[in-house]
């Protein structure tokens, strides 16, 4: 009898469309001779669908063996929909829901680098609309201009900004409020290359197995925003040009973040390499699968098709 897989996607985060992407770059390399696939959809509002029609998650998940999760942003990497798993007892390819949500909340994911040691950079942490005022101007006198703003729990760069001066910090910390963000931080712009590594468990013996770092050249100067990730417009060299010394020490802090937050399967983790080191900037516990993602370029750089690693997932799952 096959394996039954359930594929959640969608999803009520700003990361919907992406995600419905992910789901289905999954359903489509699922190995049809092991697996029976289960296309989940979870729609902007949380209700999940199964072949079409509204369900209970209860209901979906007593028919299914193992799930893997192509979703993305709040919801899908806050460490909610793994509690539901784990509520029902059905095992699940990536972070528990405790990691989840350590990685994805950037105040304390940072505050985790920082205690391994690691570069990150200087920011400080709005947790109230109210507060904003204050912090613009702190910002605005304690760091050289322009700062990144981003919103504390959402990822791909959704709502990021970098801005420079009190009236331009300010509008664009209310401006995140006002859609909806819990809280916001204010980080310290690192200029440098961007990289990112990905990191396998058990992957060809290995433990912890480091892909190669990815150098990301976006557009026009720009930073890897949410638009020029998804595009086609930015350059992802795999592997990155960096030297053997800086490619090793960002593999290294790849693993050292994956254990510090206490995550399993895989993750991604992203970085600047700057004149004054490596400065960690978050991990991603579900990173995109889309074909225009990082994750599987990584994989095809070193010889693993994204079918092999997706069947890699479910035993990680199973052997838990």
């Amino acid at each position: 009898m096959q394996t039954v897989v359930g594929v959640l996607r969608g999803g009520p985060s700003r990361e919907h469309e992406v995600s419905l992407k992910s789901g289905a770059a999954i359903l489509a390399n699922l190995s049809e001779e092991r697996y029976t696939a289960r296309d989940i959809y979870i729609d902007r509002n949380g209700v999940w669908h199964d072949r079409g029609r509204a369900t209970s998650p209860e209901r979906i998940l007593r028919q299914t063996d193992v799930v893997l999760i192509g979703l993305h942003g709040e919801y899908g990497e806050d460490g909610e929909v793994q509690k539901l798993l784990e509520r029902f007892g059905v095992p699940y390819a990536g972070a528990d829901s405790f990691g989840s949500y350590l990685a994805m909340h950037k105040i304390m994911s940072k505050a985790r680098a920082k205690e391994e040691g690691l570069l990150t950079p200087e920011s400080r942490f709005i947790e109230r609309v109210e507060d904003s005022e204050t912090v613009a101007s702190e910002v605005v006198r304690a760091f050289h201009q322009p700062v990144v703003v981003k919103p504390v729990g959402w990822g791909s760069s959704v709502g990021v900004s970098i801005v420079g001066g009190y009236a331009p910090v300010l509008s664009a910390v209310k401006k995140l409020f006002s859609d909806g963000a819990p809280s916001v931080i204010v980080e310290e712009y690192i200029r440098g290359k961007e990289a990112t590594v990905g990191v396998v468990e058990g992957l060809r013996g290995e433990k912890f197995y480091s892909l190669p770092p990815v150098e990301i050249i976006p557009p026009n100067g720009d930073f890897f925003n949410y638009t020029n990730k998804y595009d086609g417009t930015t350059q992802e060299i795999v592997p990155g040009n960096f030297s053997r010394v800086v490619s090793e020490e960002l593999q290294r802090v790849t693993k050292v973040m994956h254990r510090a937050l206490g995550l399993r399967h895989y993750s991604r983790s992203d970085f600047i390499v700057a004149p004054k080191g490596i400065y960690y900037l978050e991990t991603n516990t579900l990173p995109g699968l889309t074909h225009e993602s990082l994750l599987p370029k990584s994989l095809a750089a070193v010889g693993v098709s994204f079918r092999d690693f997706l069947t890699h997932l479910v035993n990680l799952a199973l052997s838990r």
